[in-house]
Protein backbone atom coordinates (compact mmCIF):
# COMPACT_ATOMS: atom_id res chain seq x y z
CA UNK A 1 0.00 0.00 0.00
CA UNK A 2 1.37 3.19 -0.64
CA UNK A 3 2.36 5.42 2.07
CA UNK A 4 0.30 8.51 3.27
CA UNK A 5 0.57 12.10 1.66
CA UNK A 6 1.69 14.39 4.49
CA UNK A 7 1.99 18.19 4.67
CA UNK A 8 3.95 19.30 7.57
CA UNK A 9 4.01 23.06 8.61
CA UNK A 10 3.40 23.66 5.20
CA UNK A 11 2.89 27.46 4.07
CA UNK A 12 2.22 29.05 0.97
CA UNK A 13 2.80 32.80 -0.80
CA UNK A 14 3.36 34.37 -4.05
CA UNK A 15 6.17 36.49 -4.52
CA UNK A 16 9.47 37.07 -1.71
CA UNK A 17 7.42 39.24 0.44
CA UNK A 18 4.00 38.52 -0.76
CA UNK A 19 1.23 37.98 2.37
CA UNK A 20 0.97 33.98 3.42
CA UNK A 21 -1.91 32.19 1.90
CA UNK A 22 -1.17 29.41 4.26
CA UNK A 23 0.83 28.93 6.98
CA UNK A 24 1.52 26.00 9.85
CA UNK A 25 -0.13 23.22 7.92
CA UNK A 26 -0.25 19.89 9.30
CA UNK A 27 -2.40 17.20 7.10
CA UNK A 28 -2.25 13.50 6.20
CA UNK A 29 -4.27 12.21 3.95
CA UNK A 30 -4.61 8.20 3.56
CA UNK A 31 -5.24 5.41 1.54
CA UNK A 32 -8.91 5.23 0.89
CA UNK A 33 -10.04 8.27 2.86
CA UNK A 34 -12.70 11.09 1.51
CA UNK A 35 -11.41 14.38 2.88
CA UNK A 36 -13.53 17.55 2.76
CA UNK A 37 -12.26 21.08 2.91
CA UNK A 38 -13.98 24.54 3.78
CA UNK A 39 -13.75 27.70 4.02
CA UNK A 40 -14.89 31.36 2.65
CA UNK A 41 -14.15 32.60 -0.68
CA UNK A 42 -10.21 33.56 -0.87
CA UNK A 43 -9.64 31.86 2.56
CA UNK A 44 -6.55 29.73 0.47
CA UNK A 45 -8.61 26.84 -0.24
CA UNK A 46 -7.85 26.30 -3.91
CA UNK A 47 -4.20 26.99 -2.98
CA UNK A 48 -4.23 24.25 -0.21
CA UNK A 49 -5.43 21.35 -3.17
CA UNK A 50 -3.08 22.82 -5.30
CA UNK A 51 -0.46 22.18 -2.80
CA UNK A 52 -2.17 18.63 -2.06
CA UNK A 53 -2.00 18.34 -6.03
CA UNK A 54 1.54 18.83 -6.86
CA UNK A 55 0.54 22.02 -8.96
CA UNK A 56 2.52 24.99 -6.05
CA UNK A 57 5.15 23.27 -4.38
CA UNK A 58 5.06 25.06 -0.77
CA UNK A 59 6.88 27.83 0.37
CA UNK A 60 7.99 26.49 3.72
CA UNK A 61 7.52 22.85 4.98
CA UNK A 62 7.55 20.01 3.35
CA UNK A 63 5.19 17.18 1.18
CA UNK A 64 5.88 14.04 1.64
CA UNK A 65 4.61 10.36 0.08
CA UNK A 66 3.18 12.04 -3.34
CA UNK A 67 1.30 9.78 -4.88
CA UNK A 68 -0.11 9.75 -8.27
CA UNK A 69 -2.54 12.69 -8.70
CA UNK A 70 -5.02 13.90 -10.51
CA UNK A 71 -6.58 17.38 -9.94
CA UNK A 72 -9.92 19.15 -11.35
CA UNK A 73 -9.21 22.80 -10.76
CA UNK A 74 -11.68 25.61 -10.32
CA UNK A 75 -11.48 26.60 -13.74
CA UNK A 76 -10.31 24.40 -16.60
CA UNK A 77 -8.07 25.88 -19.60
CA UNK A 78 -10.06 24.79 -23.14
CA UNK A 79 -8.45 26.56 -25.67
CA UNK A 80 -5.61 23.76 -26.10
CA UNK A 81 -5.19 22.10 -29.53
CA UNK A 82 -6.71 19.16 -29.00
CA UNK A 83 -10.31 17.77 -29.76
CA UNK A 84 -12.32 16.15 -27.04
CA UNK A 85 -11.10 13.28 -26.82
CA UNK A 86 -7.46 13.67 -28.06
CA UNK A 87 -6.82 15.65 -25.01
CA UNK A 88 -7.93 12.64 -22.95
CA UNK A 89 -6.10 9.98 -24.81
CA UNK A 90 -2.97 12.65 -24.84
CA UNK A 91 -3.24 12.38 -21.00
CA UNK A 92 -3.38 8.82 -20.29
CA UNK A 93 -0.71 8.07 -22.25
CA UNK A 94 1.24 10.82 -20.29
CA UNK A 95 0.24 9.02 -17.07
CA UNK A 96 1.33 5.86 -18.57
CA UNK A 97 -1.75 3.83 -20.15
CA UNK A 98 -0.77 2.44 -24.04
CA UNK A 99 -2.10 4.41 -26.50
CA UNK A 100 -5.24 2.06 -27.07
CA UNK A 101 -5.67 1.71 -23.51
CA UNK A 102 -5.89 5.80 -23.30
CA UNK A 103 -8.37 5.39 -26.61
CA UNK A 104 -10.83 3.27 -24.50
CA UNK A 105 -10.42 5.30 -21.24
CA UNK A 106 -11.30 8.28 -23.17
CA UNK A 107 -14.03 6.86 -24.99
CA UNK A 108 -15.48 5.39 -21.65
CA UNK A 109 -15.39 8.29 -20.16
CA UNK A 110 -16.82 10.61 -22.37
CA UNK A 111 -20.03 8.13 -22.34
CA UNK A 112 -20.31 8.03 -18.72
CA UNK A 113 -20.20 11.96 -18.28
CA UNK A 114 -22.63 12.37 -20.91
CA UNK A 115 -20.49 14.17 -23.36
CA UNK A 116 -19.60 11.31 -26.05
CA UNK A 117 -21.20 13.63 -28.97
CA UNK A 118 -18.26 16.15 -28.66
CA UNK A 119 -15.58 13.34 -28.66
CA UNK A 120 -14.37 14.55 -32.19
CA UNK A 121 -15.21 18.87 -31.10
CA UNK A 122 -12.20 21.10 -30.87
CA UNK A 123 -11.90 21.84 -27.12
CA UNK A 124 -12.10 25.24 -27.93
CA UNK A 125 -15.13 24.72 -29.29
CA UNK A 126 -16.74 23.44 -26.30
CA UNK A 127 -19.84 24.59 -24.12
CA UNK A 128 -18.86 25.82 -20.41
CA UNK A 129 -21.03 22.26 -19.35
CA UNK A 130 -19.02 20.06 -21.59
CA UNK A 131 -15.68 21.36 -20.69
CA UNK A 132 -16.34 21.35 -17.33
CA UNK A 133 -16.83 17.46 -18.21
CA UNK A 134 -13.90 17.45 -19.93
CA UNK A 135 -12.38 18.56 -16.98
CA UNK A 136 -13.35 15.81 -14.60
CA UNK A 137 -13.13 13.24 -17.66
CA UNK A 138 -9.14 13.51 -17.71
CA UNK A 139 -8.82 13.26 -13.64
CA UNK A 140 -10.28 10.26 -13.95
CA UNK A 141 -9.09 8.57 -17.28
CA UNK A 142 -5.65 6.99 -15.34
CA UNK A 143 -7.77 6.22 -12.32
CA UNK A 144 -5.71 8.07 -9.81
CA UNK A 145 -4.51 7.13 -6.46
CA UNK A 146 -5.07 11.08 -5.31
CA UNK A 147 -8.17 12.77 -6.85
CA UNK A 148 -8.21 16.48 -5.79
CA UNK A 149 -10.93 18.05 -6.81
CA UNK A 150 -11.49 21.70 -6.44
CA UNK A 151 -15.63 23.05 -7.21
CA UNK A 152 -15.42 20.00 -9.79
CA UNK A 153 -19.33 19.45 -9.56
CA UNK A 154 -20.02 23.08 -10.97
CA UNK A 155 -21.36 23.76 -14.40
CA UNK A 156 -22.36 19.79 -14.43
CA UNK A 157 -25.90 18.58 -15.35
CA UNK A 158 -27.75 16.44 -12.79
CA UNK A 159 -26.64 12.86 -14.22
CA UNK A 160 -23.05 14.21 -14.73
CA UNK A 161 -22.68 15.08 -10.98
CA UNK A 162 -24.31 11.60 -10.18
CA UNK A 163 -21.43 9.66 -12.65
CA UNK A 164 -19.05 12.00 -10.47
CA UNK A 165 -20.39 11.06 -6.96
CA UNK A 166 -19.84 7.40 -8.24
CA UNK A 167 -16.36 7.81 -9.39
CA UNK A 168 -15.79 9.51 -6.40
CA UNK A 169 -17.12 6.00 -4.52
CA UNK A 170 -15.31 3.92 -7.07
CA UNK A 171 -11.55 5.89 -6.19
CA UNK A 172 -11.90 5.61 -2.53
CA UNK A 173 -13.54 1.89 -2.49
CA UNK A 174 -9.99 1.22 -4.72
CA UNK A 175 -7.66 2.64 -2.32
CA UNK A 176 -7.47 5.87 -3.42
CA UNK A 177 -7.66 8.97 -1.55
CA UNK A 178 -10.18 12.29 -2.21
CA UNK A 179 -10.13 15.39 -1.59
CA UNK A 180 -12.38 17.86 -2.47
CA UNK A 181 -13.67 21.56 -2.24
CA UNK A 182 -17.70 21.95 -3.20
CA UNK A 183 -19.65 25.33 -2.09
CA UNK A 184 -23.06 23.52 -1.84
CA UNK A 185 -23.01 21.68 1.85
CA UNK A 186 -25.18 19.05 0.73
CA UNK A 187 -21.98 17.30 -1.58
CA UNK A 188 -21.59 13.57 -0.10
CA UNK A 189 -23.15 14.90 3.16
CA UNK A 190 -22.34 12.63 6.28
CA UNK A 191 -19.58 10.72 3.69
CA UNK A 192 -16.41 12.35 4.46
CA UNK A 193 -13.88 10.74 6.41
CA UNK A 194 -12.85 14.32 7.83
CA UNK A 195 -13.35 17.76 7.19
CA UNK A 196 -11.31 20.65 7.51
CA UNK A 197 -11.25 24.41 7.60
CA UNK A 198 -9.28 27.13 6.41
CA UNK A 199 -9.44 30.27 8.20
CA UNK A 200 -6.85 33.22 8.12
CA UNK A 201 -4.47 31.13 6.71
CA UNK A 202 -4.75 28.45 8.76
CA UNK A 203 -6.00 24.84 8.64
CA UNK A 204 -8.30 23.47 11.22
CA UNK A 205 -9.98 19.91 11.87
CA UNK A 206 -13.88 20.49 12.62
CA UNK A 207 -14.28 18.73 15.69
CA UNK A 208 -17.95 17.78 15.01
CA UNK A 209 -18.61 16.56 12.26
CA UNK A 210 -22.26 14.82 11.21
CA UNK A 211 -23.51 12.04 13.55
CA UNK A 212 -23.86 9.96 10.42
CA UNK A 213 -24.54 9.55 6.57
CA UNK A 214 -27.42 11.80 5.14
CA UNK A 215 -29.07 11.83 1.79
CA UNK A 216 -30.78 8.58 1.09
CA UNK A 217 -29.14 5.34 1.66
CA UNK A 218 -29.45 1.42 -0.19
CA UNK A 219 -30.16 -1.61 1.68
CA UNK A 220 -28.51 -4.88 0.29
CA UNK A 221 -29.06 -8.49 0.86
CA UNK A 222 -26.23 -10.60 -0.06
CA UNK A 223 -25.48 -14.47 0.03
CA UNK A 224 -21.44 -15.02 -0.16
CA UNK A 225 -19.71 -18.07 0.53
CA UNK A 226 -20.62 -20.33 3.80
CA UNK A 227 -16.90 -19.21 4.58
CA UNK A 228 -17.29 -16.34 2.58
CA UNK A 229 -15.84 -12.85 3.90
CA UNK A 230 -16.88 -9.18 2.77
CA UNK A 231 -14.13 -8.31 0.20
CA UNK A 232 -12.02 -5.74 2.20
CA UNK A 233 -13.03 -2.82 -0.71
CA UNK A 234 -16.60 -3.55 0.81
CA UNK A 235 -16.11 -1.92 4.10
CA UNK A 236 -14.51 1.27 2.47
CA UNK A 237 -18.07 2.43 1.54
CA UNK A 238 -20.52 0.73 3.34
CA UNK A 239 -22.39 2.53 6.46
CA UNK A 240 -23.26 -0.78 7.72
CA UNK A 241 -22.65 -4.44 7.10
CA UNK A 242 -24.67 -6.69 9.39
CA UNK A 243 -24.36 -11.04 9.37
CA UNK A 244 -27.72 -12.39 9.17
CA UNK A 245 -26.82 -15.51 8.69
CA UNK A 246 -23.44 -17.54 7.66
CA UNK A 247 -22.40 -16.05 4.52
CA UNK A 248 -25.04 -13.62 4.02
CA UNK A 249 -25.52 -9.76 5.11
CA UNK A 250 -27.68 -6.85 5.38
CA UNK A 251 -25.21 -3.85 3.81
CA UNK A 252 -26.47 -0.81 3.95
CA UNK A 253 -24.93 2.00 1.59
CA UNK A 254 -25.55 5.68 0.08
CA UNK A 255 -27.54 5.39 -3.09
CA UNK A 256 -24.14 7.31 -4.77
CA UNK A 257 -22.23 4.10 -4.20
CA UNK A 258 -24.58 1.43 -4.46
CA UNK A 259 -23.36 0.84 -8.10
CA UNK A 260 -20.07 0.51 -6.76
CA UNK A 261 -21.22 -1.67 -4.24
CA UNK A 262 -23.26 -4.14 -6.62
CA UNK A 263 -20.22 -4.25 -9.30
CA UNK A 264 -17.62 -4.80 -6.66
CA UNK A 265 -20.00 -7.92 -5.37
CA UNK A 266 -20.88 -9.66 -8.67
CA UNK A 267 -17.29 -9.34 -10.35
CA UNK A 268 -15.71 -11.06 -6.97
CA UNK A 269 -14.16 -14.50 -7.17
CA UNK A 270 -16.24 -16.44 -6.60
CA UNK A 271 -19.25 -13.73 -7.32
CA UNK A 272 -21.74 -13.21 -4.48
CA UNK A 273 -25.38 -13.26 -5.00
CA UNK A 274 -27.54 -10.03 -4.40
CA UNK A 275 -30.64 -11.06 -3.12
CA UNK A 276 -32.55 -8.10 -2.69
CA UNK A 277 -31.89 -4.11 -3.25
CA UNK A 278 -34.07 -1.77 -1.68
CA UNK A 279 -33.90 2.00 -0.50
CA UNK A 280 -33.73 2.82 2.94
CA UNK A 281 -35.21 5.81 4.66
CA UNK A 282 -33.56 6.06 7.99
CA UNK A 283 -29.92 6.45 7.83
CA UNK A 284 -27.97 4.58 10.17
CA UNK A 285 -24.31 5.38 12.14
CA UNK A 286 -21.79 4.91 10.35
CA UNK A 287 -19.28 1.84 11.10
CA UNK A 288 -15.79 2.24 11.50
Amino acid sequence: MRPDLCLRNAGRRYGLRGPWVLRGVDLTVAPGRLVRVEGANGSGKSTLLRLLAGIDAPSEGRVTGRPRTAYVPERFPPALPFTAAGYLTHLGAVHGLTRSAAARAAGEWLERLGAAAYAGTPMARLSKGSSQKLAVAQALVAEPELLVLDEAWTGLDTEARAELERAVAARTAAGASVVFVDHDPRRLAGLPDATYAVRDGRLVEDASPEPGPSGPQVTVDVQGPPDGRLPGDIRRIVTSADATARGRYRLTVPAPHSDVLLRTLLTARPPWHVVSVSPRTTAPGRQG
